[in-house]
Order: C-alpha cells, then structure tokens, then sequence
C-alpha cells in the first residue's frame, strides 16, 4: 500500500475510520507515517493527535479501542479508509459515532422498510394492510407467509422471472413482518447466519 504524504504540508492524512460489520461511519482521525506502521503492527487504530503533538491510541485512556481489520487508500493515495471493530463507544462523550449516531447495523432499504412495519405495529392505520396483518394475530401471519412461501416455490419451476422476482419480494416483506410479530428483526437472522459461518470457519 502506497501513501502519499506529501500532499499535506504537516504529512498528515485523513484516516476515515468504519465499522468493518455494519459499515457505518465512526469518527475521523488524521495519521502519519508513524502512525499507520503502530497501527499495523498492533491491530489498534493510532492516529497523531495534533492536540496532544504525539501518536494516539483510541482507547489508550478509555479502553475503548478500534481493533484493525483492513486498511485502504483512495485512488489519490491521500486518504485512508479504516475499517475496525469497535470496542464500546468511539466518541469521547459516549456516543456510538462521533455524529452522535447509533452504530446499528443498515440494510438500506430493508432497514427503511423494518421501520415501516413496526410503526404500522405500534401505531395502526385505517385501511394499511401490514396493521390489519398484526391485528389479526400470528396465526394468519404465518399463514400468509407460508402462502407467499408456496408461491415462490411455483414461480421458481417457471420462466417467467418477472413473476418470481415479485413473489420473492412478497416472500421477505412478510418474513420481516412475521419477525416483528415474534418481537425479532432482520439483524437477529443475520446474527445466526454469521455464527453459522463462524462456527465452520473454526473447523
């Protein structure tokens, strides 16, 4: 990995550092030479505190550090992009980002769309399917899934992929309002799967 120091006059460069899982944005630093050596030989992310005038380790008075999972330079070789593992909050007063965001985990649209079904829960709509669907208990939840479900399976036999693509759709919309109707989200699933994936990558 190339980097171009030179481009700042105080051979200081941007280090953007994100959460290797959720993708999210936690703070930004600034790294020397020094700095990004520490940084890949202790798997902690150091930047050069221009307050303090010397190297820094998040978390070195916290203990709440970033531990290095990958390391990348733009196509300018001026900016680092960190991705890392935090251990507890990243900003200096509490807060999850130094944005004062919570680092929960994205899924775009399917984030947006979890945020729909449950104010359609918890605060019901004249007319709004998804409230009708909650209204009517688990039982015709399930059912409805299981629908969707079975024709899913038919459109897979067939050619007609626009049909599939659309029941497919139907299929996880009512997975993530039968989640909800269980008191879980998408994030619970993928939780699963990821310590799936753990446990075989152990063997």
């Amino acid at each position: 990995m190339t980097i171009d120091y030179s481009k700042h006059t105080d051979g200081l460069i941007p280090a953007i550092v994100q959460d290797a899982q959720t993708r999210n944005i936690l703070m930004l630093g600034y790294m020397n030479a020094d700095a990004v050596a520490k940084t890949q030989e202790s798997k902690q992310v150091t930047f050069f505190s221009r307050s303090k005038n010397r190297l820094w380790t998040k978390g070195e008075e916290s203990g709440h550090f970033l531990v290095l999972v990958d390391m990348a330079v733009d196509c300018d070789k001026d900016t680092l992009l960190i991705q890392a593992t935090p251990n507890g909050p990243t900003c200096h007063t509490g807060s999850d980002t130094c944005w004062n965001k919570e680092n929960t985990p994205n899924y775009g649209f399917l984030s947006a769309l979890e945020r729909i079904i449950n104010d359609r829960k918890n605060n019901p709509k004249e007319k709004s399917y998804v409230a009708s669907l909650f209204a009517n208990g688990i039982n015709k939840i399930a059912q409805k899934l299981g629908e969707e479900a079975i024709e899913t399976v038919i459109e897979a036999k067939d050619n007609d992929e626009d049909l599939f693509l659309n029941e497919s759709a139907d299929l996880l919309f009512h997975l993530l309002i039968l989640l909800q109707a269980k008191g879980y989200a998408l994030q619970n699933v993928v939780d699963v799967l990821e310590n799936r994936q753990q446990l075989i990558n152990r063997k």
